[in-house]
């Protein structure tokens, strides 16, 4: 089978471009590894930034349906020490650029806004190859195969694309999340839900613990507790084993104050861990026919807000640029790529310059820094 436009991941990314490239006409099949929208839990809230994110969902036409998933009053941000002390609390005074939504949510609006059949799912790549004169050939793991003028890979940090353009592998960071929640949180844990507030909270020592929490729908805490630690410590402990893993991983935070440990202790559901990844900073690659990449598949970075809006941005310029230029595909991805590079590398080397383990006054100075 041939297509025009192939895109590999239904992610932010691979679903804006998807999308902007069906206002503007032009026809793309999306392949996603996952068996269905619901296969599995699409992750947290994700702040949709006025000078990317929300640029992409413009050029998209679904800043309507956007609003209408806006979690008000979610930009509040709270930072306490690991004593649980108030460092600085923030309100959110409906005046921000950063309003919250639900990855998930946010995810279906793009998925709603597409032809019926414009994903495919449960396709899982095995491997790409070229054929010459920019086509090339996906291979899945059932054993089809799809032939395409134009490959782009949003399949994320470990894209089976970005080998046909670059050798660059993800090296970890050394740093991990684990990820917990607490439902219902107002209810049955009031002192943890007091102390997270109304919208985000961090709280840290000076050391390489950090604890950060988002409230999300109907009284939900969802925690990201991290810690700077090798990939051979987590390899030591059995997360098949919540129990045992939650009072490893509490163990990291003995002695903080008993509110903010509970957002670990008191889980609802297994603690997931989420290492993390990074490609290196100004990732980029030669102009190669016909194939090219967006979001973390491009330039995978720590996570630090701006992962999913860029990864929107991206596919939002590049279908653009493909409609810009009808019948000339190299010319629009060069257009493409000649923007994205310097931006990502700049993302990137602001990630690079911020500390591993920042203190509670840079924490502070951070969130208060255009005040």
């Amino acid at each position: 089978m041939t297509t025009d436009v192939t895109i590999i991941g239904a992610g932010l990314g691979g679903l804006t471009l998807a999308r902007v490239l069906h206002v503007h006409g032009i026809p793309a099949t999306v392949y996603e590894a996952e068996s269905s929208p619901t296969a599995r839990t699409q992750g947290g809230m994700l702040d949709i930034h006025d000078y990317n994110g929300q640029l992409a969902v413009r050029a998209a036409g679904l800043m309507d349906e956007f609003h209408s998933i806006i979690l008000e009053g979610r930009e509040a941000m709270r930072v306490l020490d690991w004593e649980g002390n108030v460092r600085l609390d923030q309100t959110d005074d409906g005046t921000g650029g950063r309003p919250e939504v639900q990855r998930g949510e946010l995810r279906q609006m793009l998925l709603d806004s597409l032809p019926a059949g414009t994903v495919r799912w449960g396709h899982k790549v095995r491997g790409v190859r070229g054929l010459g004169g920019g086509r090339h050939e996906v291979a899945f793991a059932d054993g089809g195969t799809v032939v395409t003028s134009l490959l782009v890979g949003a399949d994320g940090a470990w894209s089976r694309v970005r080998p046909v353009v670059s050798d660059a592998v993800p090296a970890y960071t050394g740093m991990s999340f684990v990820e917990t929640y607490l439902f219902d949180a107002d209810t049955r844990h009031p002192a943890a839900a007091k102390a997270v507030g109304g919208g985000a909270m961090f709280a840290l020592d000076p050391g390489t613990r950090q604890i950060a929490a988002h409230r999300e729908k109907d009284g939900t805490l969802h925690t990201y507790v991290m810690l700077s630690k090798p990939q051979d410590w987590f390899a030591g402990i059995d997360f098949t084993d919540s129990a045992a893993a939650v009072v490893r991983i509490a163990q990291e935070f003995e002695g903080w104050a008993p509110e903010l440990t509970a957002l670990i202790t008191d889980s609802d559901t297994a603690p997931v861990l989420r290492p993390h990844f990074t490609l290196p900073v100004g990732h980029r690659w030669e102009r190669t026919p016909g194939v090219t990449l967006v979001g973390d598949a491009a330039h995978l970075i720590p996570p630090n807000g701006e992962g999913a809006n860029l990864a929107m941005l991206d596919g939002a310029e590049l279908g653009e640029a493909l409609a810009a230029h009808p019948g000339d595909v190299e010319t629009a991805l060069t257009e493409y790529e000649r923007a994205m590079f310097p931006r990502s590398a700049a993302v990137g080397e602001a990630e690079a310059e911020t500390p591993d383990n920042p203190s509670l006054e840079d924490l502070v100075n951070f969130f208060t820094r255009d005040e």
